[in-house]
Order: structure tokens, then C-alpha cells, then sequence
């Protein structure tokens, strides 16, 4: 099966990727961390100019009507420009879990919302203890007992929790349920969850190759300027192999998201399993960037005023989001130790 992608979709990911070289700099970056909020009302308008938002939301809402496929190149944009903006939880996982509610009322008037940019949606799922973003969220998407519940800000407490990178703000979410505010029972969320893992799985996996080729890409450069012994440290042996040794791990890993990408879009049988796949093999790659890119600066790398260590906090940050590893190793093993592999896209594989 061939997984390469049409000239639109590269056309569209190298307009992302201008306008985030241009527009994101490491200086907004850092920038935003001092704010109140760490976001940017204006980047996300720019970003639902370019459609980034509203990819996913149905051309009917005034959406672009896209698939993960088309989305999977734009996160690794993302992940290259250490993008901290809410497309994760908002346009990969909040958009098709409102598309596929049954509540079109509800449904068509966030997703509109979405589309145009006017509205970031949390989603609070079992796997993860804290919410990302939920203190600039117009919607909160949290589950209980199975079900799926949209609750207005208004009607949640927020306590901010600790994150080991300044960019992710993650908060302990304390609400209360009721008939009001469910909107998918257990029965039917049981698949509305499953499918927001995966899909958030896969959103993190595609932005942690970004991530890495940008570490590759600090590493290196450095390598060339940096001189030991009358000559650039990267014509030494031993960093070569370093940083070959990312680059083998991390174009491993690009087609294993890829296949991920495809597995989500068209609900594929065993999409739970390509998805665990790929977060564990993008994640081991940019942990080994990020390591080796810390090594390659040395002393220098642990400094605050170096940009390295916006892009190791997002590869650390992105590794822990949308389940950990063991828990996605525990995927992968139990759909190799099932009887019957063909397990349908429902399934969390003890998850």
C-alpha cells in the first residue's frame, strides 16, 4: 500500500511551514510563556485563516472537509515550529468527536464556531489526569463514567497544575455531572473515546517528527559551527553517529505515523494498533533527539537563554501527552497476544 502524498498536500503543508517560520519565531515563542494565558488570540486567527482549525469540520459548517491524512503533514509543521496552540485537543480531537456526536443541534454550532475561529474546545479524556488548555477552552468536552459531557467554563473549577514545559498549561478540572450536560451516553461513548485517543495519539506522534527534525537540524548546525581542535566537531566520528543514529529513528518512524494517519481516516480494523505504533516510535525518536541534541551543544545546552530546550520540552511534554508509553506498549502487546488481530477501530487494547 502506497502511503505518499498528492501535490495539494505538500503545496498546503509548505504554506504552513512559511508562515510559521516567518510568524513563529523562537522570540514569540518564549514571548507567550510570560503571558497570563500562553496564547495568542491573533496567531490562532492566523491560523484559522489558513484553515488549520477548521481542516477537519465538515465544508457544511464552513470547514475544509479534510481527513487526518490531509492534518497528519500539518502537525509535523506544528511540532517544527514547537507550536503550543490548541490544534491537538481542539481541531484533531475535539472537531470529530462533536462531528460524531449525536447532537447535530450542538454539534453544527461549535463546529461553525471552530471553523471560523472563534472557539478553542478542551477535551478532558481518562488516559490523561489533567486537561491541556482548559483556561481559554469556550467548551469543554469531559468524560464520566463513559459519557461524554460538553460544560461552558462557567460551569468547571480550574486548580493549574506543574508542566515541565512552559508552552503546555494543564489544569485539574472539578465539575459535576448531570443529565444537562451529558451528551453521549456510556454506551455510545465508549467508541467517541476510543476514536479521541487515537486521534490525539496521532496528532502528538505527527508533531513529534516535526520536533525531531528540527532538533536534528539545531544539532547539526551547531556541529558545523562549532570548532575543537582546529576543526568542526561534526567531521568527528562519534557525532556523526549521533545524529545518523536520530536520523534512522526518525525516518522509521515518518512512515509508521504516516500508515497511523491512514488507519484514523478511513477506521481501518486495527487502527488502535498502527496509532500505539506510531506515538512509540516517534516518541523514541525525539527523546533520542533530544537527547543527542543536548549532547552534540554541550555545557551550552543547558542554558535558558538557548532555543534547544523549547524544542527538548515539546519532545518531552508531546511523549507524556495522549497516553504514555507504557501504556501504548500495552496496546501493541495486547493486540499481538489477542486471538483475533482484526480487532475492530472501537478498540482501546486494554487501554
Amino acid at each position: 500500500m502506497r502511503f505518499t502524498f498528492s501535490e495539494d498536500q505538500r503545496l498546503l503543508q509548505a504554506t504552513v511551514r512559511d508562515f510559521l517560520d516567518g510568524e513563529h519565531l523562537p522570540e514569540r515563542v518564549r514571548s507567550l510563556w510570560s503571558t497570563e494565558s500562553g496564547r495568542s488570540p491573533e496567531l490562532w486567527s492566523q491560523l484559522s485563516e489558513l484553515g488549520i482549525p477548521g481542516l477537519l469540520v465538515p465544508e457544511s459548517c464552513d470547514g475544509m472537509g479534510m481527513d487526518e491524512i490531509d492534518f497528519v503533514l500539518l502537525q509535523e509543521e506544528a511540532g517544527r515550529a514547537a507550536l503550543a496552540e490548541p490544534i491537538v485537543s481542539t481541531a484533531a480531537v475535539a472537531v470529530p468527536l462533536l462531528r460524531e456526536l449525536a447532537s447535530p443541534g450542538l454539534s453544527d454550532r461549535w463546529l461553525a464556531r471552530i471553523a471560523k475561529g472563534d472557539a478553542i474546545v478542551a477535551v478532558g479524556h481518562p488516559v490523561t489526569p489533567f486537561v491541556s488548555d482548559a483556561h481559554v477552552a469556550d467548551l469543554l468536552l469531559l468524560h464520566h463514567a463513559g459519557e461524554v459531557h460538553a460544560l461552558p467554563p462557567d460551569r468547571v473549577g480550574l486548580s493549574a497544575e506543574p508542566s515541565n514545559d512552559p508552552a503546555r498549561k494543564l489544569f485539574s478540572v472539578s465539575w459535576t455531572p448531570s443529565a444537562a450536560t451529558r451528551v453521549a451516553d456510556a454506551s455510545a461513548g465508549a467508541a467517541l473515546w476510543a476514536a479521541a485517543l487515537d486521534r490525539g495519539s496521532l496528532a502528538c506522534a505527527a508533531q513529534l517528527l516535526g520536533v525531531t527534525d528540527r532538533l536534528i537540524e539545531m544539532a547539526s548546525e551547531y556541529a558545523r559551527q562549532r570548532h575543537q581542535f582546529g576543526k568542526p566537531i561534526g567531521s568527528f566520528q562519534a557525532v556523526k553517529h549521533l545524529l545518523a543514529n536520530v536520523k534512522v529513528k526518525l525516518e522509521y518512524a515518518r512512515p509508521t505515523v504516516h500508515r497511523a494517519a491512514h488507519s484514523v481516516a478511513r477506521s481501518v480494523a486495527q487502527r488502535g494498533l498502527h496509532v500505539s505504533m506510531a506515538k512509540l516510535a516517534a516518541s523514541e525518536a525525539a527523546l533520542a533527539g533530544a537527547k543527542t541534541a543536548l549532547q552534540v551543544h554541550g555545557a551550552i545546552g543547558y542554558t535558558w537563554e538557548q532555543d534547544l530546550h523549547i524544542w527538548m520540552r515539546r519532545a518531552w511534554s508531546l511523549d507524556l501527552a495522549w497516553g504514555t508509553a507504557d501504556l501504548h506498549r500495552r496496546r501493541v502487546g495486547d493486540a499481538i497476544l489477542a486471538d483475533d488481530a482484526r480487532l475492530g477501530p472501537g478498540t482501546t487494547f486494554g487501554g
